[in-house]
C-alpha cells in the first residue's frame, strides 16, 4: 500500500535532473550534485522545490538552484543564473525583442496561485511564452545579441570581504577572489526583477549598446521625447500605427503614450511619449526594425528647437516634411 501524501505538500516541486545551461554546468563533462527534497522555497513563487548544488569546476565556487522548474519551463530559463537557454540572454532583453508581456505577480499568495497555474498549462503542452508572433526584426536582434560560447567567468569564486577591506592574510591560499568588487549598478541585482525582466541593470546595459549601434542613441536633450518614423506604408493610418506601437510596447503603460502625429503626405510620423524613460524603450524595442502595416519603417529620435523665450520644445509638436 503507498504511504499516504502529505497534504501539506501538495504542490511542491520534486525532480531529479536540474535546468541549467551549458555555462553553469562548466566545462568539465563529469561532475557530481548533491539533491536535497524541497532545500528551500523558490525565489519567484515561494513554493519549496529540490534544490542541486554542485562545483562546476576546480577552481568554481559551489553554485545551486535557486527557481523551481515550473518557473523555470515558463520563463525558458536557467534554474541557476536565469537567462534565457536558447540566447544565454537576461528575460528582459528577450522579452523587449518579442514583445512579450512581463507579468509578476506580487504578493507571496498570488505567486504561488500563479506558478500552480503555470504548472497546469505546461502539463497541457500549452507554454506562455510565444514567439510565434515575433517580428522579424525581434529575431534577428536577438540572433545578433546571443551568446555564442558558455562565459564561465561567471563561475569563478565570489570576491573575498576581507581582501576588500585590506585584512586577509591568507594570501593564495584563499579560496575566494582577491579582488575590489565593483560598486555600480550591474552589481546590484534582484531576483525577482531578473527573472520577470523589470528594472535589470545587466539587461538595461545590453539594449542601450544595441540601440547606439544602431544609431539611436539618446539625445542629451531630456525634453525629447518623441520617435520620428519614415517610409511608412502608403495605407497606413494614424490608428494603424498606434495599434502596432502599442503591440511592439506591452511594458510601456499605453497612457504614456502622448500622441501620434501622422502627416500622410510625406508617409511619416511623429510617435509622442509622456515620459522620456518610455521612449528610450521603445527606441531599444525598435532598434533592429519595426514592421508596420507589411513596411519596414526607419526610426530616429525627434529633434528640438529653441523657443522665442530660449527655452527647448519638442519637434514633434509641429510635423516638418521628410
Amino acid at each position: 500500500m503507498p504511504p499516504k501524501a502529505d497534504i501539506n505538500k501538495a504542490g511542491w516541486e520534486q525532480s531529479e535532473f536540474p535546468i541549467l545551461c551549458e555555462a553553469c554546468l562548466g566545462d568539465n563533462p563529469f561532475i557530481r550534485m548533491t539533491k536535497q527534497e524541497y532545500g528551500r522555497s523558490c525565489g519567484t513563487c515561494a513554493r519549496p522545490f529540490t534544490v542541486f548544488r554542485w562545483k562546476p569546476g576546480t577552481d568554481a565556487r559551489y553554485k545551486s538552484t535557486v527557481i523551481c522548474q515550473t518557473c523555470a519551463k515558463v520563463k525558458n530559463v536557467c534554474q541557476t543564473c536565469l537567462l534565457d537557454l536558447e540566447f544565454g540572454l537576461p528575460t528582459q532583453v528577450r522579452d523587449t525583442a518579442l514583445a512579450v508581456q512581463r507579468d509578476a505577480p506580487t504578493s507571496d499568495i498570488n505567486r504561488e496561485y500563479y506558478a500552480q497555474n503555470m504548472e497546469s498549462q505546461l502539463e497541457g503542452n500549452k507554454t506562455s511564452l510565444s514567439s510565434s508572433r515575433a517580428s522579424s526584426a525581434g529575431k534577428e536582434m536577438l540572433k545578433q545579441l546571443a551568446r555564442t560560447d558558455p562565459y564561465y567567468k561567471r563561475n569563478r569564486p565570489h570576491v573575498c570581504s576581507f581582501y576588500a577591506k585590506g585584512e586577509c592574510a591568507r594570501g593564495d591560499e584563499c579560496p575566494y577572489r582577491h579582488e575590489i568588487p565593483p560598486n555600480n549598478e550591474l552589481s546590484h541585482q534582484n531576483l525577482q526583477d531578473r527573472y520577470h525582466g523589470r528594472n535589470d541593470p545587466v539587461a538595461r546595459k545590453i539594449l542601450t549598446m544595441n540601440a547606439e549601434q544602431h544609431g539611436l542613441k539618446p539625445p542629451d536633450d531630456e525634453t525629447i521625447t518623441s520617435l520620428f518614423l519614415s517610409s511608412l506604408s502608403p495605407k497606413s493610418t494614424e490608428q494603424s500605427i498606434r495599434t502596432r506601437v502599442l503591440q511592439s510596447l506591452p511594458s510601456v503603460d499605453p497612457t504614456l503614450l502622448k500622441s501620434i502625429v501622422h502627416v500622410t503626405k510625406t508617409r511619416c510620423a511623429f510617435v509622442n511619449f509622456r515620459e522620456r524613460e518610455a521612449a528610450e524603450t521603445a527606441a531599444q524595442a525598435w532598434a533592429n526594425g519595426l514592421e508596420i502595416d507589411g513596411e519596414d519603417v526607419t526610426i530616429k529620435w525627434g529633434r528640438s528647437k529653441a523657443g522665442k523665450n530660449g527655452t527647448s520644445i519638442n519637434a514633434s509638436a509641429t510635423p516638418v516634411s521628410a
